[in-house]
């Protein structure tokens, strides 16, 4: 794992390994990035591709949007409220052979834009905030109605339930992951939820 790892952050040339909670609260939880083995799963599905805009959420020092977009060759946006770990990213973003984009806000009070149509989480707040996070995302939807795919790793059961509620949300698959990992962790996978787009007849 730990080879894994480095081997994909020298080949990207960034620095994203590490755990990281310094200004972590019980809204906001510490950065830890996505392990790469499970990128490469996400990758192996075949749900982005160089036609899709990802937004991620909770981006930290950007690992989702370098490692998408240079095998990818999607569109990467992260998002981030720390400050301090933005400007990791930042940093990354200069030296790194892939290219993403960078905001510096608040997941809630972010507009999703247009062109958005993925969107990735690793548990990077409350399920509080994901509501507010979701109604941004719905009502760029109904601005702009598309196909959007929302990929959840290691979903939590708060996630979980809220997310089953949602009326415009249907569940549409998950991607395994627990045989990466020892032991049986069943939050070891990706959910994917989409807001479909129905073809309206004349």
């Amino acid at each position: 794992m730990t080879d894994n790892e480095n081997i994909w952050d020298n080949l990207l040339n960034i620095k994203t390994t590490g755990r990281d909670e310094e200004n972590a609260d019980d809204y906001r939880y510490p950065y830890e990035p996505t392990p790469y083995c499970v990128l490469e799963r996400l990758l192996e599905s075949g749900f982005i591709g160089e036609n899709d805009t990802v937004l991620d959420y909770g981006c930290g020092k950007g690992r989702v949007d370098f490692f998408l977009s240079h095998q990818t060759k999607a569109n990467t946006i992260g998002i981030e409220y720390d400050e301090r770990i933005y400007n990791d990213a930042q940093e990354n973003n200069n030296e790194s052979i892939a290219k993403a984009e960078f905001v510096l806000a608040r997941a809630e009070e972010y507009e999703v834009p247009d062109e958005v149509n993925r969107c990735y989480f690793f548990n990077p707040f409350s399920a509080e905030i994901l509501h507010k996070v979701m109604a941004r995302i719905i009502g760029s939807y109904y601005e702009n109605m598309r196909e959007i795919f929302l990929f959840f790793y290691y979903p939590s059961d708060e996630y979980i339930s809220y997310l089953m509620t949602v009326n415009e949300l249907e569940f549409y698959d998950e991607i395994e992951c627990g045989d990466l990992f020892e032991g049986n962790d069943s939050r070891e996978r990706i959910m994917i939820f989409t807001l479909p787009c129905y073809e309206i007849e004349d």
